[in-house]
């Protein structure tokens, strides 16, 4: 896919999100683009971000879960980049019309005191550069109209992510088994969705050294004080104006949003 393409989709893209518009999918109407074209779209999308003001405060990494998978037909794990303007602390309000199709995610998420970067990147080494982990909502959101989407469309979107939101304490992950500590999502009161650590990609941990490798492969790493969200624990849930969340994990705390 030549570089005119690339910067059209990253564009088209970067003013649905303005907007708030859907767009029909990319595979729909360029079924030549490959997963690194896609990424590529996603580096300009989030380039115009930047040039609008924006900085970047971390990494996410999506599809994780085989919840998530089997709901979005989505087969593989992606990632996208946090910024600034995404970020939203706990039982902050968030305006529902500020997103298109927004869904709530219960997560774990790391904040990194030290650098990483693969090849070769384990999960001992993911924890030994883990400062702690907090409890976690993604709020996911596509420019991709009614969710019809292949990994090339999703990716290009930066990992359909929309805003996220960081709980209300910070644990150090010695202290708590992220693989079996379980976690309930409520919303309005009623238990909507459970899960538990091993959902992503068997262990959060895992999930994080995979970023590291992948993003080492194109020279990236992973920085000292970004938050890197380790993907969903259990199915996306849909939200509207009026909604509130929250999410326990065991061990580590909670997070609530409501949406306004």
């Amino acid at each position: 896919m030549d570089r005119n393409l690339i910067e059209q989709l990253g564009d088209e893209l970067y003013q649905a999100l303005v907007k708030r518009e859907v767009l029909a999918p990319l595979t729909e109407r360029h079924p030549e683009i490959t997963i690194a074209d896609a990424y590529r779209v996603q580096q300009r999308m989030i380039a115009r971000r930047l040039e609008a003001g924006e900085r970047i405060v971390g990494k996410k990494i999506g599809v994780t879960s085989k919840a998530v998978m089997n709901m979005l037909g989505v087969f593989q794990p992606d990632f996208g980049m946090l910024t600034d303007r995404m970020l939203y602390n706990e039982g902050e309000a968030i305006p529902a019309d500020s997103l298109i199709q927004p869904k709530a995610e219960g997560e774990i998420a790391f904040v990194l005191k030290k650098d990483l970067k693969g090849p070769g990147v384990t999960a001992a080494e993911v924890l030994a550069a883990t400062e702690g982990v907090m409890t976690c909502f993604e709020i996911v959101d596509s420019r991709i109209r009614d969710w019809k989407i292949r990994i090339q469309d999703t990716v290009a979107d930066n990992a359909s992510c929309g805003v996220f939101v960081l709980g209300d304490s910070l644990v150090d992950p010695r202290r708590v088994d992220l693989n079996t500590c379980g976690m309930v999502l409520e919303k309005n009161g009623e238990i909507v969705a459970t899960g538990s650590g091993a959902a992503a990609l068997g262990a959060p941990a895992n999930a994080v050294a995979w970023l590291a490798n992948t993003l080492g492969a194109l020279d990236i790493g992973l920085k000292a004080g970004e938050v890197v969200l380790s993907g969903s624990l259990a199915i996306m849930v849909p939200v509207v104006a009026g909604d509130n969340l929250r999410v326990t994990i065991g061990g580590i705390g909670g997070c609530s949003v409501r949406f306004v």
